[in-house]
């Protein structure tokens, strides 16, 4: 398949990422059909295809400074799990 050449052999040699603004432009160089970058995204979902994730963690990630994080300034910021009270948009007055 096209995409498991990479981006490169394509014409896109400053790096190796698909995109789907890049798959759009190569479905339509090999096919003469367009497609919105949306509907490339639908359709690469359909055959599988996902987010990319890096296949390594980065060199400068640092596990006990997030772990420090998650403990200490998480628990000041996140949202307390309870949701507002049920009320309504309409602006008449109740008899």
């Amino acid at each position: 398949m096209w995409l498991d050449e990479g981006p490169a052999a394509h014409g896109w040699a400053d790096d190796q990422v698909w995109t789907a603004a890049r798959v759009r432009t190569l479905i339509g160089r090999k096919f003469h059909v367009s497609y919105s970058v949306s509907g490339v995204t639908r359709l690469l979902h359909r055959m599988g295809y996902s987010v990319q994730m890096p296949a390594r963690p980065a060199v400068e990630r640092d596990e006990d400074a997030i772990t420090a994080w998650r403990e200490a300034t998480w628990q000041e910021v996140k949202p307390s799990g309870r949701r507002p009270a049920r009320s309504s948009a309409s602006r008449t007055k109740r008899a």
